[in-house]
């Protein structure tokens, strides 16, 4: 009975954790080149039970009886990496990736210090000194540091080269790597490399205009959320079934004996 209850507590912990990943992606529906998670799971080792001491039938006494399985729990969160639909805005710092890459972005840590993140969302915009921002304010990347882009009528070819009034002012540095799960997700919608992170070549395209959607699926987010609910109520009853039977074990036959 105790066994059980553990179980089925064990079961809602895990169960919690899911509805805040589904939830999680279904907040992030509108965010530019959001990249959706997915749970993986994994049960607990299972544990040898054993009949101990039965008074209605001695030739079973300290016998094994199987194992059983504690439940199951969330061993990693898989961010999926494939792309969103594109949509068209018309307007030049607008930028979408065609193919795997991510824009490299400036961003500093709590003691000042720059370092380097990267993402998909490509919505980009000047400050007051022509540099070339995220909608957070994080400067964009180029291959000789920060862009700054002097006024003028401003283009951006395919490899992401940018021209102000057709003059070149630097290049966009954008990176792919070859296991983008070594990636972590940070607050603003930007990854962060780990020490695995392999990183290689940009192979794909600049799509001046357009913004990729996120990759989420409305439909199927919900799917899983009407899913996990049903679960947890169920899992729930069942905590209600073995209180309610722990509770008349001690209080009804524990006062007959």
């Amino acid at each position: 009975m105790i066994r059980g209850l553990y179980t089925n507590a064990l079961a809602m912990t895990t169960l919690i954790n899911r509805m805040d990943i589904v939830t999680d992606n279904i907040a992030n529906v509108e965010t530019t080149g959001f990249k959706r998670d997915t749970s993986v799971t994994r049960p607990f080792s299972e544990e040898l039970l054993s009949r101990l001491d039965d008074p209605e039938d001695k030739k079973y006494d300290n016998t094994n009886v199987g194992r059983m399985s504690f439940g199951i729990f969330i061993d990693d969160v898989i961010t999926d990496f494939s792309a969103g639909g594109f949509r068209h805005t018309g307007t030049a710092l607008d930028l979408a990736l065609s193919g795997t890459g991510f824009f490299a972005v400036s961003t500093a840590d709590r003691t000042g210090q720059s370092g380097v993140k990267y993402t998909r969302d490509g919505s980009f915009s000047l400050g007051s000194d022509g540099l070339l921002m995220t909608t957070t304010g994080n400067p964009v990347l180029g291959q000789d540091g920060m862009i700054r882009i002097p006024a003028g009528e401003i283009s951006i070819d395919e490899d992401g080269s940018i021209y102000s009034n057709d003059v070149l002012v630097d290049k966009i540095r954008i990176v792919d790597f070859s296991n983008p799960q070594e990636l972590r997700k940070q607050q603003d919608n930007l990854f962060e490399a780990t020490n695995r992170a392999l990183e290689i070549g940009f192979a794909g395209t600049v799509n001046s205009g357009f913004l990729e959607n996120s990759n989420v699926s409305p439909i199927h987010e919900m799917v899983d959320m009407i899913s996990i609910s049903r679960i947890y109520d169920t899992n729930q009853r069942m905590i209600q079934v073995h209180d309610t039977i722990l509770n008349r074990t001690v209080n009804d036959v524990g006062r007959k004996l």
